[in-house]
C-alpha cells in the first residue's frame, strides 16, 4: 500500500482540499449510489454486446462526489494492486477524467479490464467507510475506474505511463494473462527489457479465452495491451515455452530473469459415470472454443455443440459465464447446477443477477451423481443427487451433505462442467530448479513470489490454482517489485 505520508501528502493539495469543502459530508453521504444502465436482459440473452453499458460523465461525476476523501482511505487496502483510489476519483469529481485514467496506470496496467472483471464487492468496495462504518452501498469504485479508463479510451488521448532509462536486462514473460500483462508492464516501467511468450495466438490469456464479450469485449483488451506495447514490451505468440522454446534456451537468449504467468488451464473434472459421453465436456474447452476459435460459427472448422437443454456444473463466474453463453447460443433451457444454496456462490453477485435476468434455471443444492446416453452414446439425461448444508468446512463454507435416497432424472444435451481447474502442468513438467506442490502449483515465498529458483518468479493461477484476474495482477506486481530489489541489489 502506498504509504501514509504520500497518500496524506496527495489529499493536502490545494484542489484536494478545496473540493471536500464544496459539499458538506452530510450531504454526500445521504446521496444514493449510481446504478449502472445495462441493456434489457431479453435483448442481450440474444447476443453478444456488453451487458452493462458504462455510466454518463454526469453520473460518474455525481457519485464521484459520494467519496468522502478519507483520511485514512481503508478502500486502497482492498486492492491487491494497490490503485490510489481516492486520486482518481477526486479526478472525476472536478471533471479531470484524463487526469483521473493517468492516476489509475499508476499501478494499473489494465484499467478497462478491471473496472468491469473485479470483484470489487469483496475487495476495494467492501473496505469503503460506507460499508465499514455507515452500512450504507459503498461507493461504486469499480463503475468509476471503467468509466475513467473508457473515457480515455474514447477520447483518443491515451496516456502512457513514464518508463525510466533501459538498463539493458533482459526479462522473459511466460504467458500473457493478467499476472503476466501486470508485472510486463511495472518491469517496463524500471528500465527492464520485457518479452512476453504466449502460447496461443491471441494475447490476453484467461483475458480472452476465458471471459465471453458480453461481459469484457476484446477490443478493450487490445487496447490494453497495445498500451504495453507502446511501453516497449515485446510479444511473441504462439510459442510454447517449455516446448517451442526451453528454460535452457532462454538463459542462452540472455534472459536474466522469468516470470512465470502460465495459469490454470487444465480442467478438473467429478469422475462420475457418463463423463464420457458425447455432449459432456469442460468449461475451459467450451469457453475456449466458443470466445478464442469462433466456435459458436457454424462454418466454423471445429463448431462447438449448441445444446437445447445445457446444464452448468458449478457455481462460480467461469460457470455464469459458460451458462449465459449456452443461452446465447439457443438455449431453451440453460441451467445452473450447484451443490451448495446460492448464499454460498462464489459468483459475483451481478453475474448471478444478470443470469435470472437472462432466463437461467438455478438448481442450487444438487449434484450431478451420474449421466447417462442414447444408444449413440450422446448424453441425454443427468441424474442430480438433492442435498443439504451441514457444518462448514475448511473453507468456512457449509459443507453440502447428500441426502440419502433423494434424486432427481433431468433431461439434458449438452453438460458443461465447471468445478474448478489446475495448473498448467508444462512448465512444472519441464523446468528444473522449482519446487512443485502436489496440486501442481509452483511454491513460492508469499511476500516476493520468488521460486526456489532465485532467478524465476511466478504468480496467478500458477500458484493459486485458480484466482481472479485482479489477485494474479497483484501476483505480477508484487513479483516485479520483488525482482527488481534482487536486481539492482536492494
Amino acid at each position: 500500500m502506498p504509504t501514509q505520508e504520500y497518500l496524506q501528502a496527495e489529499r493536502a493539495q490545494l484542489w484536494r482540499e478545496e473540493l471536500r469543502k464544496t459539499i458538506k459530508n452530510k450531504e454526500r453521504t445521504d446521496r444514493i449510489r449510481v446504478k449502472m444502465p445495462e441493456v434489457d436482459a431479453k435483448i442481450r440473452s440474444r447476443t453478444y454486446d456488453e451487458v452493462n453499458m458504462g455510466l454518463t460523465p454526469e453520473q460518474a461525476q455525481a457519485e464521484a462526489q459520494r467519496c468522502l476523501d478519507c483520511v485514512n482511505p481503508t478502500c486502497i487496502t482492498g486492492c491487491p494492486v494497490e490503485i490510489n483510489i481516492p486520486k482518481f476519483i477526486k479526478n472525476i469529481e472536478r471533471g479531470e477524467f484524463l487526469e483521473a485514467a493517468k492516476a489509475l496506470k499508476e499501478t494499473s496496467a489494465l484499467p478497462a479490464v478491471c473496472g468491469r472483471v473485479c470483484p470489487q464487492e469483496r475487495q476495494c468496495e467492501s473496505q469503503c467507510f460506507y460499508t465499514q462504518k455507515l452500512g450504507k452501498e459503498p461507493v461504486a469504485i469499480g463503475h468509476l475506474e471503467r468509466f475513467a479508463a473508457d473515457f480515455e479510451r474514447e477520447s483518443g488521448n491515451i496516456s502512457i505511463p513514464e518508463i525510466a532509462a533501459s538498463n539493458g536486462i533482459k526479462i522473459a514473460v511466460v504467458g500473457s494473462g493478467p499476472a503476466g500483462l501486470a508485472f510486463a508492464g511495472d518491469m517496463i516501467k524500471r528500465g527492464y527489457d520485457v518479452t512476453v511468450f504466449e502460447a496461443l495466438h491471441e494475447l490476453g490469456g484467461v483475458l480472452r479465452y476465458g471471459i465471453p464479450e458480453f461481459r469484457l469485449p476484446n477490443d478493450i483488451v487490445d487496447i490494453e495491451i497495445d498500451v504495453l506495447k507502446q511501453m516497449g514490451v515485446k510479444f511473441i505468440t504462439n510459442c510454447i515455452i517449455g516446448k517451442t522454446i526451453s528454460q535452457e534456451d532462454l538463459k542462452a537468449d540472455g534472459y536474466q530473469g522469468i516470470f512465470i504467468g502460465s495459469g490454470a488451464g487444465l480442467p478438473n473434472f467429478m469422475n462420475i459415470p457418463g463423463e464420457n459421453l458425447i455432449g459432456v465436456m469442460s468449461c475451459n474447452e467450451y469457453l475456449t472454443r466458443v470466445n478464442l476459435m469462433q466456435a459458436a460459427d457454424p462454418e466454423s472448422d471445429t463448431p462447438v455443440q449448441m445444446g437445447k437443454k445445457v446444464a452448468v456444473i458449478g457455481g462460480g463466474n467461469t460457470a455464469m459465464d459458460a451458462v449465459r453463453t449456452a443461452r446465447r447460443l439457443g438455449a431453451e433451457k440453460a441451467m445452473i447446477v450447484y451443490r451448495r444454496s446460492e448464499e454460498e456462490m462464489p459468483a459475483r453477485v451481478e453475474e448471478v443477477k444478470h443470469a435470472k435476468e437472462e432466463g437461467i434455471e438455478f438448481l442450487t443444492l444438487h449434484n450431478p451423481i451420474r449421466y447417462e446416453g442414447d444408444e449413440r452414446g450422446r448424453v441425454q439425461r443427468m441424474v442430480l443427487q438433492r442435498m443439504k448444508l451441514g457444518e462448514p468446512d475448511s473453507s468456512g463454507r457449509r459443507k453440502p451433505v447428500a441426502i440419502e435416497g433423494d434424486t432427481i432424472s433431468v433431461d439434458v444435451d449438452e453438460v458443461i462442467v465447471s468445478v474448478g481447474v489446475s495448473p498448467n502442468p508444462l512448465i512444472p513438467s519441464t523446468f528444473s530448479g522449482l519446487e512443485i506442490t502436489s496440486w501442481g502449483t509452483v511454491v513460492v515465498n508469499a511476500d516476493t513470489m520468488q521460486t526456489a529458483d532465485k532467478a524465476i518468479f511466478a504468480g496467478g493461477d500458477i500458484v493459486r490454482g485458480g484466482a481472479t484476474v485482479i489477485l494474479a495482477m497483484g501476483d505480477g506486481r508484487k513479483a516485479a517489485k520483488a525482482m527488481h530489489a534482487t536486481m539492482s541489489g536492494f
